[in-house]
């Protein structure tokens, strides 16, 4: 009786084990790397999709203003204007206001931003953040 209950535990314990194991890997391989493009200066950009969604990431950069970081790790999307960089697009989510009436809303630190996207310098450490509004 010892000999079948000590087979038996260490069958358990394998696979437990090897449960664990699979788990952990699995864990690992769905773990999203939530930083775009390279370079020196790194922020952090918050969208807030109209489903309710949130997604954060870090951007890392050399370019001189937030609206050329973004449009190249291909997270913002738009048209220039006569008052600049338009966006249509954040994250996969369009909004154009021309057709609805919602809009891509920017704010630096928490705070609605008085400058464009693409007029408005990189600052390291900074938040920036898209939000959908309506008008």
């Amino acid at each position: 009786m010892k000999k079948v209950w000590k087979t038996h535990s260490f069958f358990t314990l394998s696979i437990l084990v090897l449960l664990s194991a699979a788990m952990a890997l699995s864990m690992i391989g769905c773990a999203k790397d939530n930083s775009l493009g390279e370079g020196e200066k790194a922020f952090t950009v918050e969208v807030y999709h109209e489903n309710g969604e949130v997604k954060t990431v870090e951007v890392k950069t050399d370019k001189k203003t937030v609206g050329d970081a973004l449009v190249e790790v291909g997270l913002i999307a738009g048209e220039n204007g006569p008052y600049g960089l338009m966006i249509h697009t954040v994250d996969g989510e369009t909004h154009d206001s021309s057709v609805e009436n919602k809009y891509w809303a920017f704010y630096i630190n928490g705070e609605y931003a008085m400058s464009g996207v693409d007029s408005t310098d990189v600052e390291v450490g900074a938040v920036y953040a898209f939000k959908v509004e309506t008008f």
